[in-house]
């Protein structure tokens, strides 16, 4: 069984049902966990492209995401997700960690008890896969032990600061700052907690989506037990790749 924590909203709905679908076709069950035990809601533009102007088509969710949103959405363990405090990882074979933007997100991002989570998976050498802004929760993840955090000496890629900076500055002047969930970006911040910067991965342009049918446009990064993906559009390897991982 795997745990797949989630703020109460916020959300991104590719990064969540993608793996989801995946996993599930594969006869992995999710347990779903969210702050207080109430049920998670996806960031509303990324499925309905409100307020995204003539840009939609490219940010939202793709038409497949959606129609696994709306799935999931009908899975009693989705609907029925554990609160944070109940979380203990020796039920679990694994975590995997989704992103978002929006400010929803904050919650998560910054979840004392999850931090303390991805130690423990980290300590007991489960596999830990984390997308986009899910990298940072990762990265913020301090061990105790060694006062650094779980991927000090780890390779890793996450969501990249031309990416988000893009999608900023071709929003900003009706949605402000909603692509910026904090002022430093994520991939600033990941960096900050690197042994090195030689150990952040960019990959490819990161410029179109990957999906079921082709994966090639996808890139991941692997490292003993963790993996980890840049934006929605690797989401689909993201989620092959970590159910290699599963079943290795």
């Amino acid at each position: 069984m795997i745990l797949m924590p989630l703020p109460e909203e916020d959300f991104d709905p590719s990064e969540t049902s993608i793996p989801w679908k995946i996993l599930r076709e594969n006869q992995i069950r999710i347990t779903f966990a969210t702050p207080t035990g109430k049920q998670g809601k996806a960031d509303p533009k990324m499925l309905t492209g409100e307020t995204l102007g003539i840009f939609k088509p490219a940010l939202m969710a793709g038409k497949d995401a959606r129609e696994d949103y709306l799935e999931m959405c009908e899975d009693p363990s989705f609907q029925n997700p554990i609160p944070y405090e109940q979380i203990s990882s020796s039920q679990f074979d694994g975590i995997l960690l989704p992103g978002g933007h929006a400010k929803g997100m904050r919650p998560y991002l910054e979840s004392k008890v999850l931090q303390d989570t991805i130690v423990d998976f980290f300590g007991e050498n489960k596999p830990v896969g984390a997308i986009c802004h899910g990298v940072l929760l990762v990265a913020r993840s301090i061990d105790p032990k060694t006062n650094q955090s779980v991927i000090f000496d780890y390779q890793t890629t996450s969501l990249l600061k031309k990416q988000e900076l893009f999608a900023y500055n071709l929003t900003r002047l009706w949605l402000g700052d909603y692509y910026l969930t904090y002022a430093i970006t994520v991939e600033d911040e990941v960096k900050s907690y690197l042994k090195s910067t030689s150990q952040f991965q960019k990959g490819n342009s990161g410029l179109f989506r990957d999906s079921t049918e082709n994966t090639k446009s996808g890139f991941v990064v692997k490292d003993r037990n963790y993996l980890s993906a840049r934006w929605p559009g690797d989401a689909h390897l993201f989620a092959y790749e970590y159910l290699k991982m599963l079943k290795s």
